[in-house]
C-alpha cells in the first residue's frame, strides 16, 4: 500500500515539476474535461487524476512489462527500465487529451523527473 501511494505521490508532483520546468510539456483543463462523469474544472484536479492514473500504471502494469522484457534488461543492465517507463507515460499521454508530452527528449525529462521523485519519496515513506 505504501509503494502504490509513493508511486501516486511521484506521478502528481512529477507531472506538476515537469509541467513547469520542461519545455513542451503541457497539462490543461479544458472545460468539458471529465473523468468516468466527474467534471474537472481546476487544474490540480488534472495533476491528480493524472498521477494516479500514473501511479497505478506503474504498480500494476510495470512489473508485467519488466517480466515480459527480462531479457532486454539484463543485457541494457537494467537500463531498459527507463524505456518501460517512457512508455507508461506515453501511454498516459495516449489516454488523457488533458496531457501533451512530446516524444523523445521532453518525455525523457518528465520520466527521468518521476523517477528520481520516485526514489526520494519512496526512501521516506517506505522504511523497513
Amino acid at each position: 500500500m505504501r509503494r502504490l501511494l509513493s508511486q501516486i505521490i511521484a506521478g502528481i508532483l512529477g507531472l506538476w515539476l515537469a509541467a513547469l520546468y520542461v519545455p513542451g510539456v503541457v497539462i490543461r483543463a479544458y472545460p468539458n474535461s471529465n473523468f468516468f462523469g466527474f467534471a474537472l474544472t481546476a487544474q490540480w484536479e488534472i495533476f491528480l487524476v493524472l498521477g494516479i492514473v500514473l501511479g497505478l500504471l506503474n504498480y500494476f502494469l510495470k512489473p508485467l512489462l519488466r517480466a515480459l522484457s527480462l531479457p532486454l534488461e539484463i543485457i541494457t543492465v537494467g537500463l531498459f527500465t527507463i524505456v518501460i517507463n517512457m512508455a507508461l507515460l506515453w501511454l498516459l499521454d495516449l489516454m488523457f487529451d488533458e496531457l501533451y508530452v512530446p516524444l523523445y527528449l521532453p518525455l525523457l525529462y518528465t520520466t527521468l523527473i518521476i523517477w528520481g521523485l520516485n526514489i526520494i519519496i519512496s526512501f521516506f515513506l517506505i522504511k523497513k
